[in-house]
């Protein structure tokens, strides 16, 4: 049974939100709509899946260029716009970046145009992650030198589609819900 369409917010409205170019009145709409349309999630799933060359089905969005998506022989994996795969959801994705880091003041003043904002160098550094399929930038973090990269994100997926959404996944396990980021680097040991 197909679910019912709300349509006080349109999906061409959630597409022109995406973009960027959703005129503020009609953002502010959407802000304020009571109650929320119940199949808003949906429909930007959609518009989501309308926008990327891959035929995977997203799960979430966790930045502006990657998602978590089900593969369709099993598994659940961190995705680029791009195609590129980082791999299992549970292990952090900037394991399988491109990294640059900057670590001296002038190094850091390419992107930080405000002397008094920049970091102290001999304190942090800048990390830059881009995406090695189509290098789009895809993450940023400043931390001291040797702090390992931070995980930003790790979803309990089944509770939100289970619980929050009504609608359980396929393949739910509590076995999903596990940082597994650790394991990633012991398998480069065993490597080298």
């Amino acid at each position: 049974m197909e679910q019912k369409r709300d349509t006080r917010f349109p999906k061409e409205h959630l597409r022109l939100l995406v973009e960027g170019k959703l005129d503020w009145e009609e953002v502010k709409k959407a802000i304020r709509l009571a109650p929320k349309d119940n199949d808003r999630f949906w429909k930007y799933l959609e518009v989501l899946q309308e926008r990327v060359p891959w035929k995977d089905k997203i799960l979430l969005r966790i930045s502006d260029h990657l998602y978590i998506v089900a593969k369709e022989g099993g598994g659940r994996v961190v995705k680029c716009d791009c195609g590129h795969e980082f791999g299992d959801y549970r292990v952090n994705w900037k394991l399988g970046c491109r990294i640059r880091t900057r670590k001296t003041l002038e190094e850091m003043a390419e992107v930080v145009a405000v002397e008094e904002a920049a970091p102290e160098p001999h304190l942090v550094e800048i990390r830059e992650y881009y995406c090695p399929g189509c290098f789009s930038q895809l993450g940023t973090e400043i931390v001291p030198e040797g702090y390992p990269p931070i995980f930003e994100m790790l979803p309990d997926l089944d509770t939100f589609y289970r619980d929050w959404l009504g609608t359980p996944l396929p393949d739910e396990s509590p076995d999903w819900f596990q940082d597994k980021t650790l394991e990633r680097p012991a398998e480069w040991a065993k490597e080298g």
